[in-house]
Parts: structure tokens; C-alpha cells; sequence
């Protein structure tokens, strides 16, 4: 199916420039209703949002859009995108809104929907979306308009699921901790989580105005993070992008704990506890050294396209509980429905204070190989997936791929938002992974002529 508005995240943009306007929210927010009401009579549906200073105006336009429909609305103010994820399953609402761009700067924003069980919308659902797009807007009689309330303890009732994720028994007493939550929805959030677990913490990107979401801090900007952990002399760090569903971390010593360093610590935790329940789902860019660990220890792994809801249907599929992303989307299925930054740093403060061990000696087991990608630009009108089909491109991949054998890998993909094809090898340290991608890369500029 074609979407025209819908990615693999939802819809996102800059704010001003359709479809990131007033009026297609609006107009967004009334095609939902329609398709929710067809499908369950009466429907209530949660808005949430991060801390951009146009959330307030796509807020209201999207309520008025669903009251128009016919359908309640129950809003949420600044909350963490896994927090609507969580809310709407509780509230059993028939969907979640979350207005956000993630990571992206203040000038941006998007929309992302949940299903009643908190997961992504199905792409069946998104059509219709876009179908009902094409009709007139009309509005239902006043007397069956849609109500708006406000759920004032939303961030209580998180911060309470978040804290129920780890043992009781285990309190955070003794750690002192760096939060950066990137001026972002974890910001009323997470320094309460982590307090009332006992932790010492002290703040970054903590004080939103609604202009410095992300700006130089965050999981997208760790340098500001390491930088307050060595100052500090604190003994960890961890840092959220702007809507909390991705989480970094740093060691004592700055070191920068990614995403595939998150899912080894939890994967051989659960594995060693006899919990892990099946395998681990990465993606296409997962490094190779975590593939490795995971089949030393016996525990199957998979890897799924690049994006969370991808990472999502490969767990579902195969009936396992834990997967993500080097970026930072942890899924730990078990106990929330999608990514969740600080849910999947409680998971490994926990198994921290389990063990007795800091975060470098508990990954002691895991060794990266270098990852080298080089992006290859493309002339206008070119055919990615055709060039990457060619017998030359495809040659060279295969003398590669048997020059590495069982000591590394190489991926060419598309981006999905520029004009680029991606060339990545990665290996173990004695190969020349970085000398190996130019030479492919410029094998695929040579096909471009």
C-alpha cells in the first residue's frame, strides 16, 4: 500500500509546510474520528505531546477535529510517547495521539498514532486514514459532539508503571546519576522516577521553553551528558531524545553506552536468569560484534528493518520479548508495548545494582567491531534499488562479503529521507573495514558514471 502521508514513524515535518499545518491537523484529527467511530460507535481517543512550542496548536487542532467526529477526547499534556503508549492500553482508550518529532528540532513536528493495545497503528488502519482525508469535512449533530477532559495525574500514573518494571526490592540508593532529558517530555517525568528509586541525581535539559527541545543535549547529543558525568564524578549517565522513547547511556569514565550495549546487558541478564524467553530481534545496522556475543551464548538472533515498528512485528512474529535499535528504541516487550527510554534504563540499573558491577564490567563480555558507513549521493532521477540490483554493484558485494567470511558483513540500503545510498562494513578489528567501504562506495560511483 502507498501512503502519502504516513512513514515508517508516523507523520512528521516542518511545522508551517503541509502537511505539518493548522488546518490538515484539523482536518487529520476529524478523518480518525470517522474511521474510529465507523469501526467502535462511541470512541475516546488520548492526545499527548512533547514540549515544542507548536504542540499547543496542533493539540487544539486535533481536538477539534475528533469532537467534530463525534469522538471524546482525554488530554494528556507533556508526556513521553511510551507514557501515551502506556495510558492508552490502562485507560483502554481506542487509540493514542502523540505530537512529536522525536529527536528532531523545535521547528519540526509530526504525529504518531497507538492502538488501543499501545502498539503502532497497522497499516490498514493508516489507509483508511488517508482515505477518509479525501472527504468533506462534516460534523456530526450537537448533541453527539465529542467531549474534552484533561487527566490531571497522567505523569503519576507513569511514573508509578515505570517504577513496577524493576524488582521491589531493588532501590537505585548509593548511584549518582546524570539525567539529559534533552529539554524534552521526560522532563517532570524521569527525576522522579529515578529519585523515589533512591538514585542521586542531578539535571540536564531539564528546564523546556519550548524553543530548546534537543538543542545540544540529549540522546542525539551525548557530548553535553559526558562531559556533566565526568565533571560530576557521578557514576553513570542517561540521556533521552525529545519524546523519551530512545535512551543512551555513559559509563563513570564517559564512555558512550548505545543501544546494542543495552540489549547485550539485558539479553545475557534475562538469558542467565532463565528469562529471556526466545531470542533478540536487531536491525540491519546492529553491529555485528552483538550478533556474535548473543550466538555465543546460545540466544537466537534476528534482524529486522531499520525502524522500531519493524523491530516490533519481528518480535511479535516470533513470539519473543526483547529488541531495538543501536539508536537507542529498547523494546522490552514483556512489560511495556514499545520503546521506552526509561524503562529500559531502569532494566539495566537493576541489573547494575543485582550484580555489583559498573556498566564496564558488565559488558566486559561484549566486543564491538569497527562500523564504518559511507553515504553515496545520488544524481536526480536515480533508481536506488536498481543500482543496487546491477550485476557490478552485486558482485562487488559478494567478493566483499567472501573477503570478510565469518569476520564481518556489508549492507548497502537506501536512505529513507535523502538521496543516498548507505555502504556499510563493519569486522573485526585486524580487517581494514574503512579501507573495504570507500572501495565499494566507489564501485557504486563508478555505476552512477
Amino acid at each position: 500500500m502507498t501512503k502519502r502521508y504516513f512513514g515508517t514513524d508516523g507523520i512528521r515535518g516542518t511545522v508551517g509546510e503541509p502537511p505539518i499545518t493548522a488546518d490538515f491537523m484539523l482536518k487529520l484529527g476529524w478523518a480518525m474520528g470517522r474511521v474510529l467511530a465507523r469501526d467502535n460507535g462511541r470512541a475516546r481517543v488520548l492526545i499527548g505531546k512533547d514540549t515544542r512550542i507548536s504542540g499547543y496548536m496542533f493539540e487544539s487542532a486535533l481536538e477539534a477535529g475528533l469532537s467534530a467526529a463525534g469522538v471524546d477526547v482525554a488530554l494528556l499534556g507533556p508526556m513521553p510517547t511510551p507514557g501515551i503508549a502506556y495510558l492508552t492500553r490502562t485507560f483502554r482508550a481506542d487509540a493514542g495521539i502523540v505530537i512529536s518529532a522525536s529527536h528532531n528540532p523545535f521547528a519540526d513536528n509530526g504525529i504518531k498514532f497507538f492502538s488501543t493495545e499501545g502498539t503502532k497503528l497497522a497499516d490498514e488502519i493508516e489507509g483508511r486514514i488517508e482515505a477518509m482525508l479525501d472527504e468533506p469535512l462534516t460534523t456530526v449533530a450537537a448533541d453527539r459532539l465529542g467531549k474534552a477532559v484533561r487527566i490531571d495525574d497522567a505523569a503519576g500514573r507513569y511514573i508509578e508503571f515505570c517504577k513496577s518494571t524493576i524488582p521491589h526490592r531493588v532501590n537505585l540508593q548509593g548511584l549518582k546519576i546524570v539525567l539529559d532529558c534533552a529539554h524534552g517530555a521526560t522532563y517532570h517525568i524521569a527525576p522522579s522516577v529515578f529519585r523515589e528509586l533512591g538514585a542521586e541525581i542531578s539535571l540536564v535539559g531539564a528546564s523546556p521553553d519550548g524553543l530548546n527541545i534537543n538543542r545540544e543535549v540529549g540522546s542525539t547529543f551525548p557530548a553535553t551528558l559526558r562531559a556533566a558525568v565526568i565533571q560530576q564524578g557521578a557514576d553513570l549517565g542517561v540521556a533521552f531524545d525529545g519524546d523519551g522513547d530512545r535512551v543512551l547511556m555513559v559509563d563513570a569514565d564517559g564512555r558512550e553506552i548505545d543501544g546494542d550495549d543495552i540489549l547485550y546487558l539485558i539479553a545475557k541478564d534475562r538469558h542467565q536468569r532463565g528469562q529471556l524467553n526466545g531470542g533478540v530481534v536487531g536491525t540491519l545496522m546492529t553491529n555485528f560484534g552483538l550478533a556474535m556475543a548473543l550466538e555465543a551464548m546460545g540466544v537466537p538472533f534476528e534482524r529486522a528493518k531499520v525502524g522500531d515498528r519493524y523491530v516490533v512485528e519481528r518480535l511479535v512474529a516470533n513470539g519473543w520479548q526483547l529488541g531495538g535499535e543501536s539508536s537507542g528504541h529498547i523494546v522490552c516487550a514483556d512489560v511495556q508495548s514499545t520503546g521506552d527510554g526509561i524503562v529500559s534504563a531502569l532494566q539495566v540499573l537493576a541489573i547494575m545494582v543485582c550484580e555489583g558491577k559498573s556498566l564496564q564490567a558488565l559488558l566486559a563480555g561484549l566486543e564491538r567491531v569497527p562500523q564504518v558507513l559511507v553515504n553515496v549521493r545520488l544524481p536526480p532521477g536515480s533508481d536506488a534499488k536498481a543500482l543496487m540490483a546491477s550485476s557490478a554493484v552485486k558482485d562487488a558485494v559478494a567478493a566483499m562479503e567472501s573477503e570478510l567470511g565469518d569476520e564481518g558483513r556489508v549492507l548497502l540500503r537506501p536512505s529513507g529521507t535523502e538521496p543516498l545510498i548507505r555502504v556499510m562494513v563493519e569486522g573485526r578489528a585486524h580487517l581494514d573495514v574503512e579501507g573495504m567501504a570507500r572501495r565499494l562506495a566507489a564501485e557504486v560511483e563508478q555505476q552512477l558514471g
